[in-house]
């Protein structure tokens, strides 16, 4: 599935990348962006609804309705690309899939849906098939065949989407390709945006955790709450990291169930 590009195309991605990826660190010194990427990125609109009743064709060429891909406590990871992408768009699902293979207890199918849109109203469900195939060979576990929505639909269909995400691109037609971040989303089981994982690789504990957040609570194992409770969401480096306070909080009530259980037994 990789693909060779000139450096010319490489370059414009990378620097797509850059841009889904580096905050500005500095205010004093800002870069401006190639003429390409003017426009090109995500708003982050955490909480928002995505409209369940947008209608799309399904690999096969069936209609289906965004909505059928929400059921009662799987939430639903949604990749926005296109399936003739030179290399971001295969290097996002790459690396995703890299790290699901380490989440274990989180399978496509049986815990959440995983729905891929192409941005491109032009492709086809033939086109889209074949990226499938593709993807769920290289996750190397057939059975989650099922739980892979490779979808395609109008420009309408489309628009509306990545409007409710916040998601903004382009075609570069010197390139003849779209100009786009790199990002998943997760959505809720009702369609609401959870989080937002930004880049071309994906730390498992990330993963894990985004989704089990995005389930809200529902069909969540004791260890992924425990989990939620040890780790929370930093947007300055945009993964889960320790939270420290709700650990001291968890060890005082600890310790007060120690020492009163101690001074039951004097007593």
């Amino acid at each position: 599935m990789n693909c060779r590009v000139p450096a010319l195309r490489a370059s414009l991605a990378a620097a797509a990348l850059a841009a889904a990826l580096v905050p500005v660190a500095r205010a004093e010194r800002v870069e401006p962006l190639p003429g390409e990427l003017e426009g090109v990125g995500v708003t982050e609109r955490l909480g928002q609804q995505v409209p369940l009743d947008l209608e799309f064709t399904d690999e096969d060429g069936r209609p289906v309705k965004l909505g059928n891909y929400f059921q009662a406590g799987r939430p639903v990871l949604l990749d926005l690309g296109y399936y003739r992408c030179p290399m971001l768009c295969n290097l996002v699902l790459n690396g995703f899939i890299e790290g699901l293979r380490e989440v274990p207890n989180w399978t496509p199918g049986d815990n959440f849906e995983v729905v891929v849109v192409s941005v491109d109203p032009l492709e086809t469900a033939k086109l889209a098939k074949l990226k499938k195939q593709n993807y769920v060979r290289e996750y190397g576990r057939p059975e989650s065949a099922g739980g892979w929505h490779f979808l395609t639909g109008s420009a309408e269909s489309i628009a509306a989407l990545t409007e409710a995400v916040g998601f903004r691109y382009k075609w570069v037609e010197e390139r003849s390709e779209f100009a786009h971040a790199a990002v998943l989303v997760t959505l809720t089981p009702t369609g609401r945006v959870a989080r937002y994982l930004y880049g071309v690789v994906f730390d498992p504990r990330t993963i894990r955790l985004s989704l089990a957040e995005a389930s809200e609570g529902r069909s969540v194992s004791a260890l992924d709450q425990l989990m939620l409770y040890c780790f929370q969401y930093d947007p300055s480096s945009r993964s889960y990291s320790f939270a420290a306070i709700n650990i001291m909080r968890a060890g005082g009530v600890l310790a007060l169930i120690v020492v009163g259980a101690v001074l039951a037994s004097f007593w």
